[in-house]
């Protein structure tokens, strides 16, 4: 009498009745008619099918990328507002800030798109600002990040051996948060795969370019050292082959290259250097005393790169190979990215095991020797540790959380990376979500979308600050 559908609509059945229905037809796989299947197959595909299909990829990639290119083919950081630096970047009064701008007709003064329109500045203006009422402004305000003296920078690996967990977006997000609060970034790419080098705007030629040729040199060193101790004892020396004899030449400063931020640059990555990944091994075996795992870290201390910068993030490998060793070795804090899921959460618990021994066997090789030497024994430390939960849904993931939580305790950070519409919006702009323009938003939309982003980065902060403020007690201690 009411139909169908007003007859549910006054039982209140309408899903169940609906339900029914889609039960009722047959699944999509069943009655595929062989021949027009056939007919949509395509041909068999070959190896250099496979090169055809990389092609078309990269000329992809390459329109992608360009859309983030300013005219002269590089990608270029967009200016900020006196809104935006009054919000996020110097914590004074918009009036305040104008005030002291017209005060000082030699600081940088904007420049505005309107007749008295909103004025704009870039981030190197932005610091010079910065600078400016750090020294001249009140001294209850921070205007200038925390950074203890005499304490080396903190290298900060963001690693996990699941793919699509959120690892290179939270390390190239929590560099570009550190470089707007007045920090001098380095960021460094042992992902083969070069997703960070993109986002920063590298361009890498071949291996020669990454980090591959400090870990030969590290190799090459030991080797002369330890043919020196051979020739001492009469036997023969080790061969030193033309790419270790290059590499001894080079040092970071010849591969960092600066990016589109003033205060962050780059050890770029590209395919070439999953060469590293068959070589080390050979290298090792060739010469058991070469402690690999120190080669980054040693390399990067010798070059002063711990003394230029504040901060080094490591993007690595979604794999516990020799290049992950290598960045969780150097690393004094450790963050694993992971989504609020089962089989995350188990895949995650999975990489900490294989840390374990990975790490112990370490130990346990090198102690062996070192006791029997009376020399003190490895021991591997990290200042911290913490799991991140990325791309996180409250409304359907909050019960899982709230478990991992409960079993990984202070392991895993309080807070939740959410996934917003900002995320997918700013990725298919090629940009970080601090590199896009709020005025491709709602500006709510835009201040709601960044937070989880600030939120990340202020508990990656307090852990920072606290690591910082420990090494300087300790320095204060042992002066004493």
């Amino acid at each position: 009498m009411f139909g169908v559908f007003g007859y549910i609509a006054i039982k209140g059945e309408h899903v169940t009745y609906y339900m029914a229905l889609k039960m009722a037809e047959h699944p999509p796989y069943f009655n595929i008619d062989p021949t027009k299947a056939l007919a949509d197959l395509g041909q068999p595909t070959s190896t250099s099918g496979f090169a055809d299909i990389a092609a078309a990829c990269a000329r992809g990639r390459e329109d992608l990328a360009s859309r983030g290119l300013n005219e002269g083919g590089h990608k270029a950081l967009r200016q900020f507002s006196t809104w935006e630096i009054t919000k996020y970047l110097i914590p004074v009064a918009v009036a305040h800030f104008r005030r002291v701008l017209k005060q000082n007709p030699n600081l940088p003064q904007g420049q505005s798109e309107t007749e008295g329109g909103a004025k704009w500045f870039s981030l190197d203006e932005v610091l010079r600002l910065r600078a400016h009422f750090a020294a001249e402004g009140s001294k209850a305000r921070e205007y200038l990040p925390y950074r203890p003296k005499d304490v080396p920078a903190k290298l900060v690996a963001v690693a996990n051996f699941k793919g699509g967990v959120g690892k290179t977006s939270t390390a190239a997000h929590l560099a570009m948060s550190a470089a707007l609060d007045g920090y001098k970034v380095l960021v460094l790419d042992l992902d083969s795969q070069g997703s960070m080098t993109s986002i920063f705007g590298g361009k890498v030629a071949d291996e020669w370019e990454t980090v591959f040729p400090l870990l030969a040199r590290h190799y090459g060193s030991h080797l002369q050292s330890e043919n020196r101790a051979r020739i001492a004892r009469g036997e023969d020396a080790l061969p030193l082959d033309d790419t270790l004899s290059d590499a001894l030449k080079i040092t970071a400063s010849d591969i960092i290259q600066p990016t589109h931020w003033p205060n962050i640059d780059l050890i770029g990555a590209q395919l070439n250097l999953y060469w590293a990944e068959f070589q080390i091994p050979v290298w090792r075996m060739q010469s058991r005393g070469w402690k690999l795992w120190d080669a980054l870290t040693e390399t990067l201390e010798a070059d002063g790169v711990l003394n230029d910068y504040d901060l080094i993030f490591i993007d690595t490998p979604p794999a516990l190979g020799y290049l992950t060793i290598n960045g969780l070795a150097a690393a004094d804090i450790l963050l694993v990215p992971l989504g609020a899921s089962f089989l995350e959460f188990d895949s995650t618990g999975r990489f900490f095991d294989m840390l374990h021994s990975t790490f112990a066997s370490i130990e346990a090789g090198e102690n062996m020797a070192a006791r029997a030497l009376g020399h003190e024994e490895l021991a591997f430390e990290w200042d911290a540790v913490r799991a991140v939960v990325t791309r996180y849904d409250g409304a359907q993931q909050g019960e899982l959380a709230a478990l991992m939580q409960a079993y990984l305790g202070q392991t895993l950070s309080p807070h939740k990376q959410d996934f917003t519409a900002l995320i997918g919006q700013a990725g298919e702009q090629v940009n970080g979500i601090y590199e896009a323009d709020y005025r491709d938003f709602n500006r709510e939309t835009y201040v709601r979308g960044r937070m989880t982003f600030d939120q990340t980065y202020a508990a990656f902060k307090r852990l920072l600050l606290g690591i910082w403020r420990r090494d300087e007690i300790e320095n204060e201690g042992s002066l004493l």
